[in-house]
């Protein structure tokens, strides 16, 4: 087993049809293996998925449980500021609320934040100290 590791990310939604709506917006597409209940998106050697916060709560065993946002950042790093850019636009056309402008940070990078309409909160970054796969992909430098 390789215990360092995470096969899927999956955020609870108010409103599952509005959520697919808003990541097809961003250009996301999803996998034949969605069902009426969750939606599944193939991304670089993972997959992300949208679930209904009451059905994911029972999911959890914790039936009738409030699921709470924005205690955890997703993030998206990006090879050029540009790029940063373009994503957060893109994002805010597609529906998202702007939380922070990118901008250059304390840390040496450029970054901003942005929420999807449920509250889920996304950074977009170039860090250059972490290059970029040709993919996207993110592998630490040694």
């Amino acid at each position: 087993m390789t215990p360092q590791r995470v096969t899927l990310i999956t955020l609870g939604v108010a409103d599952l049809a509005a959520a697919r709506a808003f990541y097809a917006r961003l250009g996301w597409q999803e996998h034949a293996q969605s069902q009426e209940t969750v939606a599944f998106f193939q991304i670089n050697g993972m997959v992300f998925g949208l679930f209904g916060r009451d059905d994911l709560a029972t999911d959890q065993g914790r039936k009738g449980a409030v699921l709470g946002t924005g205690a955890i950042t997703l993030a998206q790093n990006f090879a050029t500021e540009a790029e940063v850019d373009a994503a957060f636009a893109a994002a805010l056309t597609a529906g998202a609320t702007a939380l922070k402008a990118p901008e250059k940070v304390f840390w040496g990078g450029y970054s901003g934040y942005w929420a999807d309409p449920d509250g889920h909160v996304w950074e977009v970054a170039m860090n250059p100290f972490w290059p970029l796969e040709a993919d996207g992909s993110l592998h630490l430098p040694e």
